[in-house]
């Protein structure tokens, strides 16, 4: 690893009240020595004990730059585990470039993107997962997403991917001491033992997998697709629930032709809106290829909100849309409740079972009926926040399904009654993938284990 002390602008480059400047490495304290002055012209920041914050000014050369506050944090007590200072800084651009300046003229260099948390990676601080916690936090959109990166960044998921690893290594440290020693570990039924206690561990990961989508929801927020026949109100659902016009509401039907995307928070959660194409069957070029997308975002969605007129009748296309809810998850809307309705809740729920609601986007009524759906299916119903582990990487979710792949490989070599060395080769790719989540070796482990573990005499 390279051992050059680094150094950033922590904070965003505009002008605020306070800019942050961060240094790390072994030189982090000198450098910070040479630029910073105290009002005790004696007092050197070498000499003084960790996580201490001090008041003094920066200078460059006989130039005083700033007035500021230099956080101190000696190794491996820091987020680097190296030596590492922060200057708190005043906020604005010139500022904050100026004493960066001064701090690479002093000895540091410029950091590059991530090395920071890359640098916290390889001094053994976090592990890979961890490291990409991090950007997860920074990204967060809603609180769920926030927590479930939080988890990450503490352990969660690091825990369970090392109980899954350790169970492995222990049987592949077992399988190479029996053959290496076959007079003091015996493989009799072992076979047997072992589909076991992989099934288990299968078992294990296939739960951890099934989160994913979940935790894609969670991260990245809930694909939600406004669907319905030409002019039944999809686009002013869409204002409604943004809060201002978006898009255009017209009495022509089959106004929108493309699909409008927009995003907003809805109590914690993040739901990425797409108004589409009235669906019919049309002749028009340009409208065809609109329907054609707007059936295609369905297909993909993770919500559907299907808007029918509750002023008009129910035709052979409602149902027919209808019908291709059936197997999805879906909220049924029962628009312009301001109009004379013709179509009530309990006609819809006859012939559906997904909840009905019914609206007036024009006058804004119901709506908060519509939020509390979308949270009670996301939330009180099938992700129910609490202390699971989600899996909301996609490296992650690949990582685990090669593991469960290579483990299956295992009990069909079981099946097969293949000798016990076929087991290693893909015991050793399961653990291999497992580890590349986390960012640990596999060959030290194995090692270790063996010789701790299974003590041979030798």
């Amino acid at each position: 690893m390279n051992k050059d002390t680094i150094c950033a602008i922590a904070t965003a480059m505009s002008s605020s009240g306070i800019g942050i400047i961060r240094i790390s490495g072994s030189e982090a304290i000198a450098i910070a020595d040479k630029i910073y002055h105290s009002p005790n012209k004696d007092k050197k920041l070498q000499s003084c004990e960790s996580h201490t914050i001090h008041y003094g000014y920066i200078y460059d050369g006989d130039q005083k730059i700033d007035e500021v506050m230099v956080l101190l944090m000696k190794a491996p007590h820091s987020y680097t585990a190296e030596d590492s200072v922060e200057i708190d800084c005043h906020g604005g651009v010139f500022v904050m470039q100026k004493i960066l300046e001064t701090v690479v003229k002093a000895g540091a260099r410029l950091a590059e993107p991530g090395e920071f948390t890359k640098r916290a990676f390889l001094n053994g601080r976090i592990d890979l997962s961890q490291a990409e916690s991090v950007m997860d936090i920074i990204d967060s959109q809603n609180q769920f997403a926030l927590k479930s990166s939080m988890d990450q960044l503490s352990g969660k998921l690091s825990e369970s991917i090392r109980l899954y690893r350790e169970n492995i290594l222990h049987e592949m440290a077992f399988i190479e001491s029996a053959l290496d020693d076959p007079e003091h570990f015996s493989l009799d039924d072992y076979p047997d033992e072992l589909s076991k206690k992989m099934q288990d561990v299968i078992r294990g990961l296939q739960e951890l997998l099934a989160t994913a989508d979940n935790g894609r929801i969670l991260k990245e927020g809930i694909q939600t697709v406004i669907l319905g026949k030409p002019n039944v109100g999809k686009s002013s659902l869409l204002n409604a629930l943004l809060g201002y016009e978006r898009a255009i509401v017209t009495d022509i039907a089959g106004t929108t032709r493309d699909v409008l995307q927009e995003q907003i928070h809805l109590n914690g959660l993040t739901l990425n809106l797409m108004d589409t194409a009235g669906i019919r069957k049309t002749d028009d070029i340009v409208e065809k290829i609109g329907v054609d997308k707007a059936m295609k975002e369905a297909d993909d969605a993770d919500l559907i909100i299907y808007v029918i007129d509750s002023s008009g009748e129910m035709d052979q296309e409602d149902h027919d849309l209808l019908s291709y809810l059936k197997d999805k998850k879906a909220i049924v809307i029962l628009n312009k409740t301001d109009l004379e309705q013709k179509i009530q809740i309990k006609d819809v729920e006859e012939i559906t079972n997904l909840p009905v609601i019914a609206i007036s986007a024009k006058e804004n009524t119901g709506i908060d009926l519509l939020e509390k759906q979308v949270h009670h299916l996301f939330i009180a119903g099938e992700i129910t926040y609490n202390d699971q582990v989600y899996v909301t990487n996609v490296r992650h979710k690949s990582l685990i399904a090669e593991a469960i792949s290579s483990l299956n490989l295992v009990l069909k070599s079981i099946e097969d009654q293949m000798p016990e060395d076929f087991y290693s080769v893909d015991l050793m790719n399961a653990y291999k993938q497992l580890g590349l989540i986390i960012g640990e070796s596999v060959e030290d482990d194995l090692v270790e284990e063996i010789f701790s573990k299974f003590c041979m005499g030798k």
